[in-house]
């Protein structure tokens, strides 16, 4: 996988929370979760999954649980858009410490590689505490592309938040992309 650095990924705990409404109440197949929640896996991290409804304080409290339990990962798929429901970057943000813009820039940027619709996601990636929190869209190919945007700087931005200041990847060697 680029971008996947086993030394420092490998075993990292990391949730991957659907939000959605039709999801939460079992009228609808959860089907961007398992597909993250096994790019996840394949990148090394340990990962549990939940169902949220699209209520921002909902979510809200189970990014901060997450977080405060000693998550290092908690990506988000759904609630990006600009439906009337659609609140995630709301909920989340009021849970965060701060905004790294260089991801959504980032997980837009591959996405308009394959629809323009892609200007309108509200993806973003924040911080709390040490955990990085990755919000995506909903659908499993936009999902899929968010994290091919961003997978080669997980590792590196983990470590980062854990207190370490690894080398960054110059996409020169091997494990670089």
């Amino acid at each position: 996988m680029p971008g996947h650095h086993a030394d420092t990924i490998d075993g990292l705990p990391a949730l991957v929370v659907t939000v959605s409404d039709s999801t939460a109440a079992g009228t609808r197949e959860d089907r961007s979760g398992p597909v993250v929640a096994e790019r996840l896996a394949d990148l090394g991290f340990k990962v549990q999954r939940q169902v949220v409804a699209d209520e921002p304080v909902e979510l809200a409290g189970m990014v901060a649980a997450a977080a405060d339990a000693g998550t290092r990962l908690v990506v988000t798929t759904g609630g990006t858009g600009l439906g009337p429901r659609d609140h995630t970057p709301e909920g989340v943000s009021t849970v965060v410490d701060y905004i790294v813009p260089g991801f959504g820039e980032a997980m837009r940027a591959e996405g308009r590689k394959h629809t323009p619709l892609a200007s309108i996601s509200r993806s973003f990636a924040a911080v709390r505490g040490r955990t990085l929190v990755l919000c995506v869209p909903g659908s499993p190919r936009g999902a899929l592309e968010s994290l091919d945007a961003v997978d080669m700087i997980l590792a590196h931005t983990l470590e980062t938040l854990a207190g370490r200041t690894p080398q960054p990847p110059t996409g020169d060697g091997p494990g670089d992309r």
